[in-house]
């Protein structure tokens, strides 16, 4: 069996990817979709684990593909559900994309946020990355409508406010959202 086909997760386990080109709101959704979901929920985002994790670009053929892969399918095969963001590009991450969505035994929704390079350069503006890198930068990472062309993959246009597509793809996951916040750990001495 190849590794892009081997089972994950289990019936009950749900799997969330949001796709989108760098300030298009994947990580603000991501992280309230999985903040109302509450505990059993890990969040696994591109950036963390490439450009910090690793320390590496994103590169054809290097670690981080790999990497998210692996952490995805060890979080869904712990009987967590999943929400995986990042830019994830469908000319480098197609292939592990497909293993996931092939192999999940549970739900899986693939979601794109369909944001125009000029919607994208306003909301940089806002984010606390600003100062990290240039709309020149971002102009050159932004990749125009870049969806899988999956039956069922939700593409949201850039219309769609941050409350509404939290809703949405939770409700077309078939996420559960608990509407608590428990996040907190007890301080325990």
């Amino acid at each position: 069996m190849a590794a892009d086909s081997v089972p994950t997760g289990s019936p009950e386990t749900v799997l969330v990817c949001i796709r989108g080109n760098s300030g298009s709101g994947k990580s603000s959704i991501a992280r309230e979709l999985r903040r109302r979901h509450g505990r059993g929920c890990a969040l696994v985002e591109q950036d963390y684990l490439r450009r910090i994790v690793l320390r590496e670009r994103d590169r054809p053929g290097w670690a981080a593909p790999a990497l998210i892969e692996q952490t995805v399918r060890f979080a869904l095969d712990h009987g967590y559900h999943v929400v995986l963001e990042g830019i994830l590009h469908t000319s480098r991450y197609r292939s592990i994309l497909t293993g996931l969505w092939d192999g999940h035994r549970g739900r899986s929704l693939f979601c794109y946020l369909d944001v125009s390079l000029p919607e994208t350069l306003s909301r940089h503006l806002t984010r606390p990355q600003v100062s990290e890198f240039t709309a020149e930068h971002m102009s050159g990472w932004y990749a125009a409508h870049d969806v899988l062309g999956w039956p069922g993959e939700l593409v949201l246009p850039e219309t769609v406010a941050l409350e509404e597509a939290v809703e949405a793809i939770a409700a077309a996951a078939g996420l559960p959202q608990t509407g608590r916040d428990d996040d907190v750990l007890p301080i325990v001495p």
